[in-house]
């Protein structure tokens, strides 16, 4: 089998000059590749111990729902400015070329108490800390957090109190 590493395209200063966007979407273009990578990511512990899943707008989304569909448990969307609808919990934070803000509506929350944390890559760890920031402040706990990529010389990982299991580091 090929390495997932053969799967990410990289674009050099993208979005904006000096950063390296890995893309994950040559992943999902290969649905055995696919298949395999949602298996083995739905196998984690992180994900068996969580009540749901929270996943991270937008790539995010696609890997999160096919674990949820895969472990038949709820998932739960955290989503950028202006794109859910009712009463939202909303947090500001920095990423690795700007800031952003992530909102999780209210009664989402108000059923599961234990969170896996699913996204397409870790970077500085903005993202998934604001999520994390997020449900702490309501009572809910992180068990977790899978990402398909790790960029380990942003050390993201550091700024984290909890596993981080990547299926790939660059």
């Amino acid at each position: 089998m090929k390495s997932l590493n053969e799967f990410i395209d990289t674009y050099k200063d993208y979005p904006k000059k000096g950063i390296e966007f890995k893309d994950v979407l040559g992943i999902i273009q290969e649905p055995r590749i696919f298949k395999e990578l949602i298996i083995k990511m739905s196998s984690s512990q992180i994900i068996k111990n969580a009540e749901a899943i929270i996943s991270i707008d937008a790539r995010g989304f696609i890997f999160g729902s096919a674990i949820s569909l895969q472990v038949s448990k709820p998932m739960i969307v955290a989503r950028k400015p202006g794109k859910l609808p009712g009463e939202l919990f909303e947090k500001n934070y920095s990423l690795e070329y700007g800031e952003n803000t992530l909102s999780i509506q209210k009664k989402a929350l108000q059923k599961y108490s234990t969170y896996a944390i699913v996204d397409d890559l870790l970077a500085t760890g903005g993202t998934v800390d604001c999520v994390s920031k997020i449900l702490e402040s309501n009572n809910k706990e992180v068990i977790g957090v899978l990402v398909v990529v790790e960029l380990m010389k942003l050390e993201g990982k550091l700024k984290l109190n909890y596993p981080i299991e990547s299926s790939i580091t660059f």
